[in-house]
């Protein structure tokens, strides 16, 4: 998904084995992921999409310091949607916790690798019962 201050960013959906780059969109102080091809259109990532940085994860503290995660996987959600007009797009990491998008420092590089199943599975087939074998190396 791609936050509600970057809705009047154009945007598209992410696709599998592409490579993104954190940036600060034009005309908004919000950071996400774009196309290093078009830098202008904002990737959007579904909940669950999963993703390998180039290096260890570096993001701002509240815009003073700079912070580096130990991790180079993340995956994509979003956290606390219930609170209106907030940034909720967040990268959640193997010790659960997370870093909202909008912190991520610019410039760094992440592939996605996995996106999450957005159809429903197909039913399961019956299960047919089948005799037990005998094993021909019992004595």
């Amino acid at each position: 998904m791609c936050d509600y201050s970057l809705q009047a960013v154009a945007n598209r959906p992410a696709k599998v084995g592409e490579t993104l780059i954190t940036t600060t969109f034009r005309g908004t102080s919000t950071r996400g992921f774009a196309s290093e091809s078009d830098p202008n259109v904002a990737v959007c990532l579904l909940p669950g999409t999963e993703l390998a940085f180039a290096e260890e994860v570096k993001y701002d503290n509240r815009w003073i310091w700079t912070r580096t995660t130990d991790y180079r996987v993340g995956k994509f959600n979003q956290i606390d949607a219930h609170i209106p007009d907030r940034h909720h797009d967040a990268i959640e990491f193997p010790d659960g916790s997370h870093v909202l998008l909008t912190q991520l420092c610019e410039g760094q590089r992440a592939t996605v690798l996995q996106m999450p199943v957005t159809q429903p599975l197909p039913e399961r087939a019956e299960v047919v019962e089948r005799p037990a074998a005998t094993s021909l190396f019992m004595g």
